[in-house]
């Protein structure tokens, strides 16, 4: 693989935090940009942060996972379930940046081919990047979703994959904003709706980037 390999955590709505970060790294072609999932709800803005990522992949490899609240939406937007627990858990702040008033078509062709195209996971040599949690004794091709996308590593803590492969996961975040590390294990996801950080994090070089809602640098 040539260029950067750089993972992204939650974003949940916080466009300013995504600008800053990516103005910040200066994404090149042959950059990879693994944004791990998380990319609605809570935050103030994911139309915004679809856009962004939209555009991103006219400027690199962009590989977005999916994640929980995707799956949420997805359910109410795409198979018209009842919209109550989205709802309760951020799809509110959703709809409210689309500019929601009783139509889903307010959620672009664009839009809605992106979430489309979200993966379950992804792998390089050495990583492997999911949105929550897996099983240490499966291949990433046989994980069940419902541990790819929802379970926290406050439940279950998973020792090392069967691959030796090191796990770049987001989804449980650290009210500190802080990175979790354990060797084997990573979570980027740092808070940045509630108070912490949007972390970005260059899997070989090891270098950091962080912004808060209001785009300010660590």
């Amino acid at each position: 693989m040539s260029g950067r390999l750089i993972a992204i955590g939650d974003i949940h709505g916080c466009t300013q935090a995504l600008d800053t970060i990516l103005a910040t790294i200066g994404l090149e072609s042959d950059d990879t940009f693994v944004a791990l999932g998380d990319y609605v709800d809570r935050g103030p803005d994911s139309k915004g942060v679809i856009d962004r990522l939209i555009a991103l992949r006219s400027q690199c490899n962009l590989v977005p996972l999916f994640g929980n609240h995707e799956e949420m939406m997805l359910d109410v937007v795409r198979d018209g379930q009842p919209p109550y627990r989205w709802l309760q858990y951020g799809g509110v702040e959703t709809l409210d940046s689309y500019r929601f008033a009783g139509d889903m078509d307010v959620i672009s062709k664009e839009h809605r081919d992106f979430f489309a195209s979200l993966l379950d996971y992804y792998e390089t040599d050495e990583h492997f990047f999911v949105h929550a949690n897996y099983d240490p004794q499966l291949a990433l091709a046989e994980q069940p979703r419902q541990l790819l996308r929802w379970q926290k590593l406050t439940d279950s803590t998973p020792a090392p994959h069967v691959s030796g492969k090191r796990a770049v996961v987001g989804h449980t975040h650290d009210q500190d904003g802080e990175i979790f590390d354990i060797g084997h294990l990573i979570c980027l996801d740092t808070y940045c709706y509630g108070g912490g950080w949007l972390t970005a994090l260059d899997m070989n070089s090891g270098e950091i980037w962080q912004s808060n809602m209001a785009g300010e640098l660590r």
